[in-house]
């Protein structure tokens, strides 16, 4: 899966300085949130708060490239700036795996997904949307189609869109859940974050799983316009 993922040369003209590390783990402790998760979670929220994360360049580096395609970053904010903001008030609980990677998220102030990948059909692309691409979500207590609009940057497989709007919202589909047995994560980046930060986010997701599971299997890519 990591060897096919992609992003299309039109993202790369949008944005050159764009990264993104791709992380495969087989071998997944998946679970309800736990004391782990929860403390861990509680741990970067403090870390935030203390220095003033939501202003962090990182995050308004993405509220640049929101705009760059037409989006309105106050109306659909990045994952870590929505993160960010719940810090205050204590972020979500998900699942244990979720919760580990939000919590890298809030630390490093970069955005981080997860996926099943078992749940995909095809290898994960970004490109920018033609417009109409599926894209499952729960409206209502329902399970409804909203589409993609021309345009917009999308995570995407063969089915339809994983995520909307670069990072903003992920699909019910290939979600991580308690069942997982494999994870695939995301770790999304723009200047000024360092590569060398984006390595250290990298680096320490991964050993927070390991904590928790040593027989995990890792494999890594880092996705760059020079590649």
């Amino acid at each position: 899966m990591l060897e096919r993922a992609l992003v299309s040369p039109e993202v790369f003209a949008l944005r050159p300085d764009y990264m993104v590390t791709l992380v495969e783990v087989s071998g997944l402790p998946s679970g309800p949130s736990d004391d782990e998760s929860r403390a861990q979670l509680a741990a970067s929220a403090a870390h935030a708060q203390a220095n003033g994360a939501e202003r962090h360049p990182h995050v308004l580096a993405w509220h640049d490239a929101f705009q760059s395609f037409g989006a309105k970053p106050k109306r659909t904010r990045s994952s870590v700036d929505a993160l960010l903001r719940r810090t205050g008030a204590g972020l979500p609980e998900i699942n244990r795996i979720v919760d580990i990677y939000n919590a890298v998220s809030v630390q490093y102030a970069i955005p981080v997904g997860g996926e099943d990948p078992d749940r995909y059909s095809g290898p994960p692309r970004l490109v920018i949307a033609g417009g109409g691409e599926a894209f499952d979500i729960y409206a209502d207590g329902e399970l409804v189609d909203d589409p993609a609009v021309p345009g917009e940057v999308v995570w995407r497989d063969d089915i339809g869109v994983t995520c909307r709007r670069w990072n903003w919202r992920q699909c019910v589909r290939t979600r991580i859940t308690e069942e997982s047995e494999r994870g695939y994560f995301l770790l999304e980046r723009l200047e000024p974050l360092t590569i060398e930060t984006l390595d250290a986010a990298t680096a320490d997701l991964v050993e927070r799983l390991r904590q928790i599971s040593p027989s995990v299997v890792v494999q890594t890519r880092t996705v760059a316009a020079n590649e």
